[in-house]
């Protein structure tokens, strides 16, 4: 049985242009300091597994009022029983969301193989530099599992985004030029802004101020004309 976590019932917002319930996994092989899921990341076994029979009855019950779910963690691919799971959802005619950091690529293009999820949100944390990277992601980070899971999406038939939290310290002006020019011809990237109004895996993060809206949009602009579509988040 796969760890889940917790369920948000309902989302208009995780699933573009969807409604979506949410399930949370436990568990993540990132450490990234300005993480707000703290338990579920550092302390999944402190919390209580909720029965996949129970999460799989609910779906069935709410499923003509749900376009698709929402598999996000922790980080949903490092659970071996992930694909399993995911066939039972789509067996309910409901459409799957996936997120990840892209850390598991031979996890990920299992589920792109067998054609088990519909679209797949990317994070990148920051410039594909070896440094920087392992500093936003909080551990030695292996870039070419990242840049493999980069190729696999951008290759794959499904519909896709990446997207980077702007953290101050973490991403800068020259972060987003340098990941734009990587992604060059994406269909989507998203901006999101950096929140930190919840307790983080690092609590000095909870202390750094975001980037003002107009910085944002600056950013925004600067990373524009890489990509078919561009779209800041709150």
């Amino acid at each position: 049985m796969i760890e889940i976590k917790a369920v948000q019932k309902v989302s208009l917002l995780d699933y573009p242009g969807k409604v979506s319930a949410i399930i949370f996994l436990g568990g993540c092989n990132f450490r990234c300091p300005f993480c707000y899921n703290v338990d579920i990341v550092l302390n999944p076994e402190k919390l209580v597994n909720i029965d996949e029979k129970i999460v799989l009855e609910f779906l069935k019950k709410r499923k003509k009022f749900l376009d698709g779910v929402c598999i996000t963690g922790g980080e949903p691919t490092i659970h071996k029983d992930l694909p399993e799971f995911i066939r039972k959802i789509k067996a309910l005619g409901l459409l799957v969301k996936l997120d990840t950091n892209g850390y598991e690529p031979e996890m990920l293009k299992k589920l792109l193989d067998k054609k088990l999820i519909d679209y797949v949100a990317m994070d990148i944390k920051t410039s594909l530099n070896k440094e920087r990277y392992s500093k936003a992601a909080g551990i030695n980070v292996d870039l070419s599992r990242i840049k493999k899971s980069i190729d696999l999406i951008r290759k794959s038939k499904v519909d896709y985004e990446f997207r980077t939290t702007v953290v101050p310290g973490l991403v800068n002006e020259n972060d987003l030029i340098e990941i734009a020019r990587a992604l060059k011809g994406s269909k989507r990237y998203v901006l999101q802004q950096f929140l930190n109004d919840k307790k983080m895996i690092d609590k000095r993060f909870n202390k750094v101020k975001p980037y003002p809206q107009k910085v944002l949009e600056k950013f925004l602009k600067l990373v524009q004309p890489f990509f078919k579509e561009v779209e800041l988040r709150a």
